[in-house]
């Protein structure tokens, strides 16, 4: 379901609206339109500001293709430090599920009181079964209570680990899946980059004089050309020594798979998922634990722990558990030349 063109924040998977506009609700209690920034691709822009029309169209700071989360930030924090260089910034994906709300923006407010001492502050998720899809923050020694959470330093940041270690630690205790959710504030932000990725820091200081010129896009496409390619969290959080992480369990899901939507829709008695238009017929039966996502007349007979999407092009069928494997379809399509499906 999730394209090129309509990318998964795009998607109406968990209710009735799109995961960007859910994404824009659940923080108006803190951020007036005015102050929330969406970083994007030009062609995502018309589409995304149907779904928030109330954020003004200068808000939308457009990367000219995907260069990974760093480059991305770098950019937007250049753009954010020039309007105020005050600023605290929560940096926040447009794709996750986040069930508890209010505790949500109270765990927001507490980080940005940290975030005032200098520090980055991270939302760390409490684990709950050794997963080997998300990174893992180890905590160190405890800092503050704030706000009636506990925050911690961070001792270190871990990539995806395999199995073993995911086990291991999940039982020691110290440690927390990485959201990808940070609040930073922006002078302390271009510091870091400056510190440990010059080349991204030069560049966006080099755009910063250029924000209002006439020639702001050729220059920006030019230096986009040899912007390198990092992830935020190997460009800088593997690296800082000022990081502290709130561990909480708010709800959350990045949402990364079928199985992962699976687990937070509402199932039946038999433990079956069925989403997409309520008009239209489903007829399942002696079928349990599976996902149903389709449009139209479906049905499904003697099957268990199965993934159905049906798309008005594709239909995919697999077993829960290899729903991770969809990435390597993706890879398939494109070594193959049938871009038409991406």
């Amino acid at each position: 379901m999730s394209r090129a063109r309509l990318p998964k924040q795009m998607l109406p998977l968990v209710d009735d609206h799109s995961m960007f506009r859910t994404s824009v609700e659940r923080i108006q209690p803190l951020f007036a339109p005015e102050d929330i920034f969406v970083v994007t691709g030009r062609e995502l822009v018309d589409d995304l500001q149907k779904e928030a029309p109330a954020i003004p169209r200068q808000n939308f700071i457009i990367e000219p293709y995907a260069k990974n989360t760093a480059p991305a930030l770098a950019l937007a924090l250049s753009h954010i430090q020039r309007r105020d260089e005050a600023a605290t910034v929560a940096i926040l994906p447009a794709d996750h599920h986040i069930v508890q709300r209010e505790r949500f923006c109270r765990l927001l407010e507490a980080a940005w009181q940290v975030a005032q001492e200098g520090k980055i502050v991270t939302l760390g998720i409490s684990p709950s079964y050794p997963a080997t899809g998300f990174g893992y923050i180890q905590q160190g020694d405890a800092l503050s209570q704030v706000n009636g959470f506990q925050v911690y330093q961070s001792r270190r940041f871990t990539e995806k680990p395999d199995i073993v270690r995911a086990t291991q630690f999940l039982a020691s205790g110290q440690y927390s899946w990485n959201s990808g959710m940070f609040i930073w504030r922006v002078d302390r932000a271009m510091r870091d980059f400056e510190r440990y990725q010059p080349a991204i820091y030069a560049m966006c200081s080099y755009l910063q004089s250029a924000f209002e010129a006439p020639d702001y896009d050729a220059k920006l496409n030019d230096i986009w050309e040899t912007m390198p390619k990092l992830s935020i969290d190997f460009a800088i959080m593997e690296k800082a020594d000022n990081i502290a992480v709130i561990p909480d369990d708010i709800g959350w899901s990045d949402v990364g798979n079928w199985t992962s939507l699976y687990d937070i829709l509402p199932q039946d008695n038999f433990g079956n998922c069925i989403k997409g238009d309520a008009s239209d017929i489903r007829v399942i039966l002696d079928t349990r634990d599976t996902l149903v996502f389709s449009d139209r007349l479906t049905v499904a007979i003697g099957v268990e722990d199965i993934v159905l999407v049906d798309t008005e092009d594709v239909l995919l069928i697999c077993h829960k558990e290899r729903t991770q494997d969809v990435k390597q379809v993706v890879d398939y399509l494109r070594e193959n030349g049938n871009e038409e499906y991406l």
